[in-house]
């Protein structure tokens, strides 16, 4: 299994989201993700930024990935800081890091239109360079996500925690429209996550009806698992979050899994071996 949401931080670096005193308010490192492992056992991980707010953080990223290939199978890094260089800029900065440049970049807001213009101007950039465009939007990224995804076909869209649906207690009835809409683009790709913490107090078997609609919905093929480790800490443990993610997989023949838990994060991040 490839553990396609993970992130490591220092409050001390900054992360501005991080509340004082919370489970979250202490430096994650490395060694703290190899001791996560537990019995789930993942083969890697993609680190996922973490809203640091500079351009350093793509270069820690990159740092823990050349450092611990054997724990770290790519990174994602956050478009926003890299905004305001321009798309020449960002450029330069992937050609720079050559083979050990980003797997992709994140956009995150309230919604597309709160994701600054700079930003999104990069997306291009990422199409161009094979890059993965990661999106973790609170409303409409799976409606965004078809919409970018129509305007550069040629880029592959990963939408974080599936598109952060309501809690199951609420109605989630848009977002199953809008599961719909980004069903007809095909470079869209689901990241199953986040269920820990967005779903709790959800009897499982919910949740894993919810995982089943997904995979239905857009195929083996275009789905991916990630534990959001260490921000799940609120509610479990790493092994825990992914146990829920995989728990609507149950049904697949042992192919499809495969592909979900493993193959498909090789083939839309890049990985290499």
């Amino acid at each position: 299994m490839i553990d396609c949401h993970v992130h490591l931080w220092d409050p001390a670096l900054g992360f501005p989201w991080i509340h004082p005193g919370s489970v979250h308010d202490r430096a994650f490192r490395i060694e703290d993700l190899e001791a996560s492992t537990g019995d789930a056992a993942p083969t890697g991980a993609i680190l996922v930024e973490g809203s640091r707010g500079d351009a350093g953080e793509t270069l820690d990223l990159r740092a823990w990935r050349t450092s611990r290939p054997d724990l770290v199978a790519g990174y994602v890094g956050n478009l926003h800081v890299h905004g305001d260089g321009g798309p020449r800029r960002f450029r330069a900065l992937l050609h720079d890091l050559g083979d050990t440049r980003p797997n992709g970049m994140r956009l995150g807001g309230a919604n597309w239109a709160d994701c600054p213009e700079s930003a999104r101007a990069l997306v291009p950039e990422l199409a161009s360079a094979g890059l993965v465009l990661e999106l973790n939007l609170g409303s409409g990224a799976l409606r965004s996500a078809a919409r970018v995804a129509a305007r550069h076909p040629e880029l592959t869209v990963v939408v974080d925690h599936l598109g952060n649906p309501p809690n199951l207690r609420l109605d989630p009835g848009e977002w199953y429209r809008d599961l719909e809409r980004a069903a007809s683009a095909p470079n869209v790709v689901v990241k199953i996550s986040g269920l820990l913490t967005q779903q709790h107090g959800v009897p499982p078997e919910r949740i894993a009806e919810l995982v089943r609609h997904v995979v239905g919905g857009l195929g083996p093929d275009r789905c991916l698992v990630g534990s959001d480790w260490p921000i799940c800490l609120s509610r479990g443990s790493r092994a825990d979050s992914l146990e829920l993610s995989c728990l609507g997989l149950d049904h697949l023949p042992d192919d499809e899994r495969r592909r979900i838990l493993h193959t498909n994060a090789v083939r839309v991040y890049g990985l290499r071996g």
